[in-house]
């Protein structure tokens, strides 16, 4: 049984994400939720995992999620659940690209799904900087260590991007945060 529902689980994910691991972080909340398949807590440092190691976070989130409920071939079920719905949109794509991307409502089509990834994305960014720096809407445990760091982060990223042509690396960022929270969090 658990086969079948990470099946339909993460074909849902695959098939109604769009633009997108970020804009699909909600969509795998509701449905990992729904399912019980992890809790809230457990789901934001998996997605924190998955943004950091190799590989889309969808997959990585899909796979682990599949790994822990059914072992390997629920990890195999769950992956490749989450990729066919994108992989077969793809391959459609490119069979009537010529024609239909050249069409004004293809155009109008893509532009609104534009806005809306966007902000989708933004939503999700500010849930997690709540959840992180917050605890949650109505909790009152606030992390201050959590908020200066994420705003060393932001005046870093900005003035880098003052200083230098391209600003900091996004992999230098990645490791200068990784060295701050084990220097803030690892004492």
């Amino acid at each position: 049984m658990i086969y079948l529902e990470l099946l339909i689980g993460f074909l849902k994910i695959g098939c109604f994400s769009f633009g997108g691991a970020y804009s699909a972080i909600p969509l795998i909340r509701e449905v990992v939720l729904s399912y019980g398949w992890i809790d809230d807590e457990k789901l934001s440092y998996m997605i924190a995992v998955s943004e950091s190691t190799p590989g889309p976070i969808m997959v990585n989130m899909a796979t682990y999620v599949g790994s822990s409920q059914g072992g390997v071939l629920g990890a195999l079920i769950a992956t490749l659940a989450v990729i066919l719905p994108a992989f077969l949109i793809v391959i459609l794509i490119l069979l009537a690209m010529k024609t239909v991307i050249k069409s004004g409502v293809a155009q109008a089509i893509l532009g609104g799904l534009k806005s809306c990834v966007i902000g989708i994305i933004l939503a999700t960014g500010a849930y997690m900087v709540l959840k992180g720096c917050i605890g949650g809407v109505f909790d009152v445990n606030v992390d201050y260590l959590a908020i200066i760091l994420a705003v060393t982060l932001s005046v870093t990223y900005f003035t880098s991007k003052k200083i230098f042509k391209n600003g900091i690396s996004p992999i230098m960022l990645i490791l200068f945060s990784g060295v701050l929270g084990v220097l803030v969090y690892g004492w």
